[in-house]
């Protein structure tokens, strides 16, 4: 068992005052049996109304409305969670879907529908090929996967971007470059060309170095992080995070999941105004381990916990962040 506390401040600074249209966060992540929620709190300014709905993919996310112009936006979102992961070594797959390949039941072929299907050209040959060199037939399923994540792991060179967006799956394997996001878009892409059903996670990375006040020491920490989970017969969504090769890690801490990066960005607005209006966006994140961490992790209890409210970090296009001229306001959710 692992508990961190995690903020992570998204500031706008504008030239003159600007009118800010609806800004959607996803910063609340799920409360379940591997990641529970303990506390969460969001302080927002200007003065703005937090409405809090499910999306189609299951996660908590806040529609913002504002009711006058500012020359600022300030959105903070400070959460505390308890991790719980047995790692990769007790993923247990069931037998029938140990060997590669395998055919998913009826109803899980169902269920997970748009995740199995290609979003990049019907799954680009290119993509096909690649991941078909990796992962033959009669190979072992998890280790193919395993094979998969350290390919990217190895074969790719990480580099920060904080402009919106993802490459292509075959432009990051033409420029054996990219972001978090692009590696897990890749890994994705390659797994459901070779039949299995994937999603995209955007979350948190625990990184001790920065927690020790030294440089990073894992890519993509400091930020907001992005992943993969592949669904596997008997242990279900299994974390891969091909940016880092690690598998089921208790240092990811997952916000929410969906088909793809394009509905998985942490904040995203617009505001009435011209380009240049912009003249500051910073986004910080910080994950502090907690006294009383456990240096190995463990399954959870089975009781429930209390949740209360929720780089490269991104922000979609005609988004904004302020410190705030007028009194930061606190939104908090009960349990």
């Amino acid at each position: 068992m692992s508990r961190y506390a995690i903020q992570h401040r998204t500031h706008y600074r504008y030239a003159r005052p600007v009118t800010l249209g609806p800004h959607r966060l996803m910063v609340r992540p799920t409360d379940s049996h591997d990641l529970r929620l303990e506390s969460a709190t969001l302080t927002l300014s200007p003065l703005a109304r937090v409405r809090w709905a499910h999306d189609v993919f299951g996660n908590s996310i806040a529609t913002v409305t504002f009711d006058a112009p500012t020359d600022e936006l300030l959105i903070v979102s400070d959460l505390e969670v308890t991790r719980y992961s047995l790692g990769d070594a007790a993923i247990g797959l069931l037998p029938e879907v140990a060997t590669y390949p395998f055919i998913y039941a009826p109803d899980d072929r169902a269920n997970l529908g748009p995740f199995l299907v290609c979003r990049y050209g019907q799954c680009g040959p290119a993509v096909m090929a690649w991941a078909q060199e990796i992962v033959r037939p009669g190979a072992d399923t998890l280790q193919a996967l395993r094979d998969l994540n350290a390919a990217i792991r190895t074969g790719f060179a990480y580099s920060a971007r904080f402009a919106a967006g993802v490459q292509t799956p075959s432009e990051t394997l033409s420029l054996r470059s990219g972001t978090c996001r692009d590696f897990a878009t890749l890994f994705i892409e390659a797994a459901r060309a070779l039949g299995f059903g994937a999603r995209f996670v955007t979350g948190y990375l625990y990184d001790p170095a920065l927690d020790a006040g030294a440089g990073a020491g894992i890519a993509g920490a400091g930020a907001t992080h992005a992943w993969a989970e592949v669904y596997l017969p008997g242990p279900g969504w299994v974390e891969f995070d091909p940016t880092n090769g690690l598998i089921e890690s208790p240092i990811l801490l997952r916000v929410g999941v969906a088909t793809d990066a394009e509905h998985a960005v942490p904040v995203s607005g617009s505001y009435t105004g011209l380009p240049e209006d912009v003249i500051a966006v910073d986004i910080e994140v910080k994950v502090t381990a907690l006294s009383g961490s456990g240096a190995a992790p463990h399954a959870p209890p089975d009781s429930a916990a209390t949740p209360a409210v929720q780089g490269e970090s991104e922000t979609e296009p005609m988004q904004q962040e302020p410190q705030g001229a007028p009194a930061p306001i606190a939104h908090r959710t009960a349990a």
